[in-house]
């Protein structure tokens, strides 16, 4: 994937030219489908947008859409969201409250040396930054009352390059303001992306597992 700059963004990475104004879901969801912000589109099947109602009282953000979402068009249909939606129910949170977002819209990959296989690859802080006004569409559209981000990129997107899900996680920090100044509304939550819960070993995957369950479990409380 090339690192050249998009015609349609003007100079460098940035989806804001994209985004319109005073939209609702459906609106966001038809012109996303058209984002150049960044060159992360050239290579994705589609674009991936949030799945959910504006009535949801808690987002849940990831990272990116994985091959599954991908080819499917949806948030959190591959695996990864198997095990979302588990421990989601094992936190008690009713699903119908929860609207289910990516930080990067698109999926970036390489292609694997041999055969078809597409192999996840993390995206940068530049794409992340330039998807971001998507995500604050999507999140001042909703007003959530809690916000979960699910692993590194969700953070830094939210609470900026320093953060570290390792040292900010399971905590009920303050929704930064979306425009980047002050305090925002409402309550963020960080903890893993489930993908991390995969990919541990297998001595090591429950514990993953139940602390992801534990972190949600915060979140939930909030709700209450």
């Amino acid at each position: 994937m090339g690192e050249t700059r998009t015609s349609g963004a003007g100079e460098g990475y940035d989806a804001r030219p994209f985004v319109p104004e005073k939209a609702g879901l459906a609106r966001l969801r038809e012109a996303a489908e058209g984002c150049q912000g960044c060159p992360l589109y050239r290579e994705a099947t589609q674009t991936v947008f949030g799945a959910g109602e504006t009535s949801a009282r808690l987002v849940f953000v990831g990272e990116q859409p994985g091959d599954q979402e991908d080819r499917q068009g949806q948030p959190f249909v591959g695996p990864a969201g198997g095990v979302l939606r588990r421990a989601i129910e094992e936190a008690g949170i009713d699903p119908a409250w929860a609207y289910v977002t990516n930080a990067v819209k698109h999926f970036k990959f390489e292609q694997a040396a041999r055969g078809k296989r597409r192999i996840h690859k993390a995206p940068g802080l530049r794409e992340i930054s330039a998807c971001k006004p998507w995500l604050v569409a999507e999140l001042r559209l909703i007003d959530p009352e809690v916000v979960v981000a699910l692993g590194a990129s969700a953070g830094k997107s939210l609470l900026g390059s320093s953060f570290r899900v390792t040292e900010q996680r399971g905590v009920a920090l303050p929704m930064p303001a979306l425009d980047g100044g002050g305090p925002g509304a409402g309550t963020l939550v960080a903890t893993i992306h489930p993908s991390a819960v995969l990919r541990s070993d297998s001595a090591a995957r429950e514990a993953a597992y139940t602390g992801l369950v534990a972190d949600l479990r915060v979140a939930a409380e909030l709700l209450d």
